[in-house]
């Protein structure tokens, strides 16, 4: 030690390096800890992440679909059914067919609950609507900004406002289908259960918004429709508790009695709508499409299915559907507009024509 303080004897070269390296360790720990203390704590950042991949993957099967796009469907964008929800728009898809009201087809899209727009379904929408229908592509509020049964509510009050604006956006509404994928095939199910089944309604505390007679079937693509029939203990577990949990705003939600009701294989009665329904053989959720049709038919409801071998190869992942450049999703399309001609067809007004929504789709 020098008289004015100073050591002697310095530290080593390699010794002063490690004190600024401890630092840099210490910081990552805290930044890590603090991660994984928000992921433990919150769904909100896995939600975020979800909502990133899956807003990817949506765009790429829209533009995917632009070239198909037929010229003649106009669209009506972002139209409030409640002026008083920013998140309650919706897009309307209708062809220029010459006039008159056209069956309706309202689209909810799906995402995971966190997740999903009605722009990711557009080109798909206007595919649809080229074939002689109109069509609604709805946007809802998402978790966990959102939460379990506000979706619902704000599908039933869509329906309620088209059908009171159905003369001015030329809807016939006495032909109305719901229809969804993923959540939204969930969602789609709900809300189909609570038009036809009023102790459903009641248990939801939504108010149905139209006669059971008006709706004339339901399409379901890759939907999950009961709580315990899926795997949290498997591959895909800690994805489900998350998007469930953000989804319900209760990380316990499998004992939340108030969330019970989202499992709608569990409420079905003999009164559901005439069901499309469909599943990839690769969808992580198929057995879930396979139990709703299942219970479909042991009630009595007219169903529809369309699903695989188990060996399909390549295999199908989830939201096959809106992949038309395979052969499932193009056969996916043109069996889906068989069960609407159908279904139309089977309930029109005498002495109307119905439009033929069936060019032949190449398979």
């Amino acid at each position: 030690m020098t008289e004015d303080g100073r050591d002697n004897h310095p530290q080593p070269p390699n010794q002063r390096r490690l004190r600024p390296l401890a630092v840099v360790t210490l910081l990552l720990l805290a930044i890590t800890g603090s991660i994984f203390a928000a992921f433990e704590l919150s769904p909100r950042p896995s939600a975020i992440l979800i909502r990133q991949a899956f807003d990817k993957q949506t765009t790429q099967l829209n533009a995917a679909l632009a070239p198909l796009r037929p010229p003649y469907v106009r669209a009506q964008e972002n139209i409030p059914y409640d002026p008083d929800d920013p998140d309650a728009l919706l897009d309307l898809y209708l062809p220029d067919l010459g006039g008159g009201r056209l069956p309706l087809v309202v689209w909810i899209p799906g995402g995971a609950w966190v997740a999903g727009s009605k722009e990711g379904i557009a080109n798909y929408s206007a595919l649809l609507a080229g074939h002689g229908y109109a069509v609604a592509a709805l946007d809802y509020s998402l978790a966990p900004a959102a939460h379990y049964p506000r979706p619902i509510e704000q599908v039933s009050q869509a329906l309620e406002f088209l059908q009171r604006n159905a003369e001015r956006l030329s809807l016939d509404t006495a032909h109305v289908f719901l229809a969804g994928d993923s959540a939204g095939a969930q969602i789609a199910a709900q809300v189909a259960n609570l038009i036809a089944s009023p102790a459903y309604a009641d248990l939801l505390g939504i108010e149905s918004p139209l006669h059971r007679r008006q709706l004339s079937g339901v399409l379901l693509y890759c939907g999950a429709y009961d709580l315990e029939q899926l795997d949290f203990n498997g591959p895909h577990g800690e994805f489900l508790h998350s998007v469930l949990w953000a989804y319900s705003g209760d990380r316990n939600f499998l004992d939340n009695p108030d969330f019970a009701t989202i499992s709608v294989r569990q409420y079905l009665t003999a009164d559901f709508p005439p069901t499309f329904i469909s599943s990839g053989n690769g969808d992580p959720l198929q057995d879930q499409s396979r139990a709703m049709a299942e219970t479909l038919r042991e009630l009595g409801v007219p169903v529809t299915p369309l699903f695989f071998p188990s060996d399909y190869s390549p295999a199908l992942p989830h939201e096959y559907q809106f992949n038309l450049g395979i052969p499932a999703g193009r056969l996916a399309l043109q069996q889906s507009l068989r069960f609407l001609s159908r279904q139309v067809n089977a309930t029109w007004a005498r002495g109307d024509e119905p439009v033929d929504p069936l060019p032949q789709v190449a398979r």
